[in-house]
């Protein structure tokens, strides 16, 4: 079902991320795919839709620097450079906190936190942080065209694609703040 990212659509989104649902959003960069990062079935749920190894990680999307420190461990430094980059098409990597589903982490002790500029994502994970990796096939390139995706992954068990506009259609810059200085990875 594609539908237009009113406030009501919005909510409804939110919803299906809180009964364990699969979303498709759009954010300042690419359409993403969306599932609570508590819910370690729906978590499961997007590794199998895209065909992802469980091995590799997925990044998560907040809406505030509070709910990055509630999933990561944030020092001073990072905050700062935290502040000066968010909300923007970023992706920073930090060290995760225990609480933190290995399986959404790849097993690694890190994670990829992502705060779009976007307030449809700002809106949707609103204390509640939600996947946000690109929806597309591991492997294949992502597509801006909601009819595609609804061909993709529509009979796959996405609840709602949200129709979005302004995607730049470029992944967003990864920047592992672990280490210092802070390096490019993408």
């Amino acid at each position: 079902m594609i539908l237009l990212t009113t406030e009501k659509n919005i909510q409804k989104a939110r919803k299906i991320l809180k009964q364990g649902g699969v979303i498709i959003y759009p954010t300042d960069t690419l359409y993403g795919l969306g599932v609570d990062i508590t819910n370690q079935e729906a978590i499961k749920k997007v590794f199998i839709l895209k065909g992802r190894n469980f091995n590799q990680p997925i990044s998560v999307m907040v809406s505030s620097v509070e709910d990055i420190k509630k999933i990561a461990l944030v020092n001073k430094n990072q905050e700062r450079f935290i502040q000066a980059l968010l909300p923007g098409p970023f992706t920073v990597i930090l060290k995760k906190k225990k609480n933190i589903n290995k399986i959404l982490t790849g097993g690694k002790n890190t994670i990829g936190v992502r705060m779009p500029e976007s307030k449809i994502c700002q809106k949707l994970s609103y204390k509640m942080p939600i996947t946000a990796t690109s929806a597309n096939i591991s492997g294949q390139k992502p597509t801006l065209n909601v009819k595609k995706l609804a061909n993709i992954f529509g009979d796959k068990k996405v609840e709602l694609i949200l129709k979005g506009k302004n995607l730049s259609n470029k992944a967003s810059t990864i920047i592992d703040l672990t280490v210092s200085p802070p390096k490019i990875l993408r």
